[in-house]
């Protein structure tokens, strides 16, 4: 018998968690518990992410290694006419905030999380992964338990979970979304995972399920068999930052998130923050400037250039900083279906993965519960505009998978969901953490900021006791939020300590858990 493995998981949802907990009692290792807490997100985590999704993860092995799987989705190989294509918007509302999305089988993209999933556990996973799967199979077929924060992302995709007929045999029981304290199933889910765990990948991307998706998709939709026959998940070596004295791994390009939050720290690294009361309206006005001028810095030298070798040393370019610094110096004198779970073990392995379905297409794989993702339909991720996508590319994301790392080892793993609102979710909790000295937990509860396209979104905060108070730029709407949201993203994070004992954090806008195992 396995002895059991100390290790801790924090993630979007308790038995995502649980998933990752009962690989720890089995003896797997990190990467064991990240797999199955991601296959178990795909059930009772599924209007944020799917197996028809994409997404990266960011490995760090007990032999020092770093490694960044991309198993994100892909443009189609062949473009069709627009009149051929079923795309349509669709307003979805998030309490404080509209956002346009568009839906529909012609907004699919060549979906990669499965083959993700086989190719990192074949890589680094310790257990079989006929047991990998068992967690998954066992909620998706006796059911999970409707959750306060499930409820809440039903009625946000209301429109969506209600577009298609299969859609509706998920999420809806007579006519109305399922209520908390609802049990929910996916039972085709739970033969399809079955039948994947005895045949292997290729039953997805070539066999029965894939005959119908195709069948499918010939009619409003991209997909063909080339497009499934060719896709591959790319190994990558991890964008590596330093951050006052910090070394720091996340996502590379072509991903946007991982060298915005670079941009951004090496602004802020020019400020002395212990100057700075937190959440104070210095604070809050120089979070804006640095998120407003990496923005702009984003709009002139990246999109454009995002599939070139040198996008890196371009874009962090002394003369793009300097001036953007410059600019810093002076002013001184949505949401998104994207959930995150981060993992470290007693062993030294971490994972930071984060996975997407978009907010879904609406399409749903006939008897098979799986809704494939939208993400030709995300505004956020098509910067030249839909339909304008370059054929047979990886589509750039703001997932940011990352790890601190002290000594040499990973200290802090850290990740988030939100769409565009990832990179700076993720960057106020890295300055929480490194420049303010906040344990984990404060470092993911304060509150947070968002500005984009001269909107300033402001969870509450004590010490801002006017809005009239902060001055900012003459056209800059600024938007007070009554309480922390998800809109600010999600981010789960575990965290080894000084004494070597381990913690777990999930974010509270989405529900977050963070478990501890040891024996």
């Amino acid at each position: 018998m396995n002895r059991t493995t100390h290790g801790a998981i924090a993630a979007g949802h308790p038995k995502t968690a649980q998933a990752g907990q009962i690989m720890f009692e089995l003896g797997g290792n990190a990467f064991d518990a990240a797999i199955a807490a991601m296959l178990a997100s795909f059930v009772v985590e599924s209007t944020l992410t799917s197996s028809a999704g994409g997404g990266f993860l960011l490995a760090y092995t007990q032999e020092k290694e770093s490694l960044l799987f991309d198993f994100f989705c892909q443009t189609p190989r062949v473009k069709k006419s627009l009149s051929e294509i079923e795309f349509y918007p669709v307003n979805i509302n998030f309490g404080g905030a509209t956002q346009v999305f568009h839906i529909g089988r012609g907004s699919v993209a060549i979906p990669g999380s499965l083959m993700g999933l086989f190719e990192i556990h074949q890589q680094l996973g310790k257990l079989p992964f006929s047991l990998v799967v068992e967690p998954a199979i066992d909620y998706a077929r006796n059911g999970y338990q409707i959750t306060p924060y499930n409820r809440v992302t039903f009625e946000i995709l209301e429109p969506i979970l209600r577009a298609s007929h299969e859609s509706k045999k998920i999420y809806l029981l007579n006519n109305e979304l399922l209520n908390v304290g609802d049990t929910a199933y996916l039972k085709d889910f739970a033969n399809v995972l079955e039948e994947l765990a005895k045949k292997g990948i290729q039953e997805f991307y070539q066999g029965d399920i894939a005959h119908q998706m195709l069948e499918d998709m010939k009619e409003g939709g991209y997909l063909t068999q080339e497009d499934l026959h060719h896709y591959r998940v790319l190994k990558r070596k991890p964008l590596n930052l330093n951050y006052r004295g910090y070394q720091l791994l996340t996502n590379p390009p072509p991903s946007s998130g991982g060298i915005l939050i670079n941009y951004a720290l090496k602004l802020l690294e020019t400020v002395d923050l212990s100057c700075f009361d937190f959440g104070s309206q210095t604070h809050l006005k120089l979070l804006a400037t640095v998120m407003a001028l990496t923005n702009d810095a984003r709009k002139i030298n990246y999109d454009n250039y995002i599939y070139q070798d040198n996008i890196i040393s371009q874009f962090l370019s002394q003369k793009n900083l300097l001036k953007s610094q410059n600019k810093l110096q002076q002013t001184i004198n949505k949401y998104g279906s994207t959930t995150h779970i981060s993992v470290i073990d007693e062993h030294g392995n971490a994972a930071s993965v984060t996975n997407s379905n978009g907010e879904g297409s609406s399409y749903v794989i006939p008897n098979t519960g799986i809704m494939l993702n939208n993400m030709l339909g995300e505004a956020d991720l098509n910067p030249l505009g839909f339909h304008c996508w370059p054929c047979d590319c990886r589509i750039s994301s703001m997932m940011s998978p990352t790890m601190i790392l002290k000594e040499g080892k990973p200290e802090i793993v850290l990740g988030s969901g939100g769409s565009n609102r990832i990179r700076t979710a993720l960057l106020q909790v890295i300055s929480n953490l490194l420049d303010f000295g906040f344990s984990l937990e404060e470092a993911i509860n304060q509150p947070r900021v968002h500005w984009e396209k001269n909107i300033f979104n402001l969870e509450p905060t004590e010490k801002l006791e006017t809005l009239d108070s902060l001055q900012l730029a003459p056209d800059t709407e600024i938007i007070l939020w009554q309480e922390l949201s998800m809109f600010f993203g999600g981010v789960h994070g575990v965290r080894r300590k000084e004494d070597h004992s381990l913690e777990a954090i999930g974010d509270p806008r989405r529900a977050g858990v963070g478990i501890v195992y040891s024996t």
